[in-house]
């Protein structure tokens, strides 16, 4: 199973008034296994930067200057992610903007075919999953971290690559944690070692069993009574059971 952590980061929040993506980031994941594959980019978007969303990613305009635009990496980008599921946190945000930039890229072509990413890959979304699994609490991105106890002291500002590499390992353990394939030099490839149980050995050993004492049953007695008292004799304890003399 091929798997993309995705993620991006763009010049706005707000895609219909033109916002672009300025950097994108990719992890890939073999049956749930890191492959030190990465994709990342940063990317000339020809437009502004909103201020606000500079305080969030730390991204200027002047570290953009000479960046490929997106439709220089675009091909790259979709031959990377084909057939893969992608896993993105706050999935509709990442795709309305990967979808406009391919969408754009079409309409200046001339004939060419809109390439849509839903027709390449599944998605799934990790927040809808932190919503299902932590219903009323706190799924953003560092919250999970914290959580899940994944290091995120580095993450001064967001970014595509490193939230990716950060939500590789929240989606891991979230998930029940990262296959352990272990190299068989013998076999000459990745095999999963063989557990052997053992059933456990009893012969000779006795549970003790240690009786309540005469003082004991007097004590439990007396909160019998007191519990009589107090539900107006509906204590359970008389009806389903009794301590043996």
């Amino acid at each position: 199973m091929r798997q993309i952590v995705l993620d991006t980061e763009t010049t706005g929040l707000e895609v219909e008034k033109g916002h672009r993506v300025i950097e994108l980031g990719c992890v890939e994941l073999v049956n749930r296994r890191r492959t030190n594959r990465t994709l990342h980019h940063y990317l000339q978007p020809d437009r502004d930067i909103d201020p606000g969303a500079q305080e969030v990613h730390g991204i200027s305009a002047e570290m953009l200057v000479g960046k490929p635009r997106f439709k220089e990496v675009a091909q790259e980008f979709l031959d990377f992610v084909a057939g893969a599921e992608l896993i993105i946190h706050n999935a509709g945000f990442d795709l309305r903007f990967l979808e406009a930039e391919l969408a754009q890229l079409a309409r200046a072509s001339v004939g060419a075919e809109l390439r849509r990413i839903s027709d390449l890959c599944t998605v799934l979304d990790t927040l809808a999953l932190a919503r299902r699994l932590h219903p009323g609490q706190r799924n953003s991105l560092d919250a999970l971290c914290k959580r899940y106890a994944v290091d995120n002291t580095g993450r001064e500002f967001h970014g595509a690559l490193l939230d990716a590499q950060l939500l590789t390992d929240v989606y891991l353990s979230m998930t029940g944690g990262q296959a352990t394939l272990l190299l068989d030099p013998n076999a000459g490839e990745t095999a999963v070692r063989e557990v052997t149980t053992r059933p456990v050995v009893r012969d000779g050993f006795q549970l003790p069993v240690i009786h309540a004492s005469a003082e004991d049953l007097e004590e439990h007695e007396r909160h019998l009574l007191l519990l009589d008292k107090q539900s107006g004799g509906k204590t359970l304890w008389r009806k389903f059971g009794s301590v043996p003399g």
